[in-house]
């Protein structure tokens, strides 16, 4: 039988769903996996480039979230790619590298995470993905190659500019775009109905439907526009984070509470 390692974001989409995403950078704890999954979310955010979390805590996350069901991407550092690889070897089912402006950069990143034939990703056995299972070398590489999703962020006009050319680099799965950073480049900093951010996520929608790539959408959290702009095409998004996610309900709560109080 052959080896398969299931990532929720590819089932949901290929489902014809969108593959809802939650940030995860301020909690710490592995119950977080679980939780989001019972939520309703596909994949975790486990960001690295933005917070104090550790590789250690990051692999330890996503092991349970194999085993909860729900996909660990995780966020690197630009440029970090022994990092990134570090996580995949612990067990992320994805790596996403921030501020990704080039087709070259892309290629790098998707020659980093990939094993060969298509990168030069070094191995190593008993894997979290395939349960630390002892398998045959080619049969590892392939499943976990089909099984990890690369993700690169858009996040700069040129990045825009280039979106076709990095969606054209074999390996990369994932052009998910960063529009907080990506308004701040273009002068127009949470303008997030701007008729330029309008355009260039159509233009990164476009690109990744001419070459099978997945958009996804980052940093637009109010629902009117979210709605708005999965319509366009987007097939995974970004809902929310643990922080804002934490302090609305709680501040939602007490309010409530004190509105109760004589």
């Amino acid at each position: 039988m052959a080896i398969v390692v299931d990532n929720p974001v590819r089932r949901r989409i290929e489902s014809g769903g969108i593959a809802l995403g939650v940030g995860v950078r301020v909690a710490r704890g592995i119950e977080i996996a679980k939780l989001m999954k019972v939520a309703g979310f596909d994949w975790l955010f486990i960001d690295l480039e933005h917070g104090q979390m550790s590789i250690d805590a990051a692999c330890q996350m996503s092991v349970a979230a194999l085993d909860a069901g729900i996909a660990p991407l995780v966020r690197v550092p630009m440029g970090q790619l022994t990092m990134g690889t570090r996580c995949l070897d612990g067990g992320a089912l994805g790596i996403v590298m921030p501020h990704v402006d080039t087709a070259e950069e892309a290629r790098a990143i998707a020659d980093a995470f990939r094993y060969p034939p298509v990168g030069h990703r070094s191995i190593v056995g008993g894997l979290p993905q395939v349960g630390y299972a002892s398998l045959p070398i080619g049969e590892a590489a392939e499943a976990i190659n089909a099984g990890t999703l690369v993700t690169v962020m858009l996040e700069t006009p040129k990045a825009i500019a280039n979106a076709a050319a990095i969606a054209a680099v074999p390996g990369i799965d994932m052009l998910l775009m960063g529009c907080s950073d990506l308004t701040l480049e273009m002068g127009i900093p949470g303008k997030f109905e701007d008729p330029r951010l309008v355009a260039a996520i159509e233009s990164t929608i476009a690109a990744c439907r001419q070459h099978g790539k997945i958009p996804a959408l980052g940093g637009v959290y109010a629902e009117p526009l979210l709605a708005r702009y999965l319509k366009l095409g987007m097939k995974a998004a970004l809902a929310g984070n643990d922080l804002p996610l934490l302090l609305g309900a709680a501040t939602q709560r007490a309010k409530a509470m004190r509105d109760l109080t004589p």
